[in-house]
């Protein structure tokens, strides 16, 4: 891949305190884009932002929860007066609450569709204005195989990320008489805090299941980011991209 330059640009990602999130915010910051770096817990969020800068780049954090419509408001108001404009949204943030769906409870339908699905409707929505006045930006939405393919005990969850893809193509068609492109990252099982809940026999079943015999790892779907962000995407919309290592090819 031909060396991604990023110099004045301005990302905001969501759930960006650990894991694929902060890998993707490091990693455009390490491009050159400024990052406003979104999540709930104030902690790491601050560790998250000082590693960035430690490293030379530039990035503000902004909690907010992505699903409260109030707090997505506030937030995107404070990154517009901060940064002036987002060029990169990135919507990443997501949960998990995994249970055979007979068993599952409203709240934890609720608090998935709520994270993974009504929250990148929400941040989109706050930012896609700034886009439009630009005539000029990219949405990547983080996605899931289990979108694709479904995967027991997470209705929630594939139905949150299947609801995501179906949300990234049809703004796609919205947004692109504006210069703005949409595309979807569908990652499959990820080293991250998310997968280390699993049983060895189970992550020992997926890699045996994956062609390229891993997991994958989060600069794996950084890298993806980084390409949808750049000028070398600047036709490719409305796309789903599996990041899994070949697993449901």
């Amino acid at each position: 891949m031909l060396p991604i330059e990023l110099k004045d640009k301005v990302a905001v990602v969501t759930g960006a305190t650990r894991g694929i999130g902060f890998c993707v915010a490091s990693s455009l910051s390490k491009a050159g884009a400024k990052v406003a770096c979104i999540g709930t817990n104030a902690e790491r969020l601050a560790q998250s932002v000082e590693k960035i800068n430690s490293e030379g780049g530039v990035a503000q954090s902004f909690i907010c929860n992505v699903a409260d419509a109030d707090q997505v408001e506030a937030m995107s108001k404070a990154v517009l007066e901060t940064f002036g404009s987002v060029d990169i949204l990135v919507n990443n943030a997501g949960i998990t609450r995994d249970m055979l769906m007979r068993r599952m409870t409203n709240a934890e339908w609720d608090d998935v569709i709520g994270v993974n699905l009504r929250g990148p409707f929400l941040v989109t929505r706050a930012f896609v204005e700034s886009m439009r006045k630009k005539k000029s930006g990219r949405i990547i939405n983080i996605a899931s195989i289990s979108g694709l393919i479904g995967n027991a005990g997470q209705a929630n969850y594939s139905a949150s990320k299947a609801g995501l893809i179906g949300f990234t193509r049809t703004i796609s068609k919205e947004l692109g008489n504006r210069n703005i492109t949409v595309n979807a990252i569908a990652p499959g099982f990820i080293e991250t805090d998310m997968t280390a809940v699993l049983r060895d026999v189970m992550i020992q079943g997926v890699k045996d299941r994956t062609p390229l015999g891993r997991l994958g790892q989060p600069e794996d779907i950084a890298n993806a980011v980084l390409f949808f962000a750049s000028d070398q995407a600047s036709f490719i919309t409305g796309q789903i991209l599996a990041v899994d290592g070949g697993l449901i090819n």
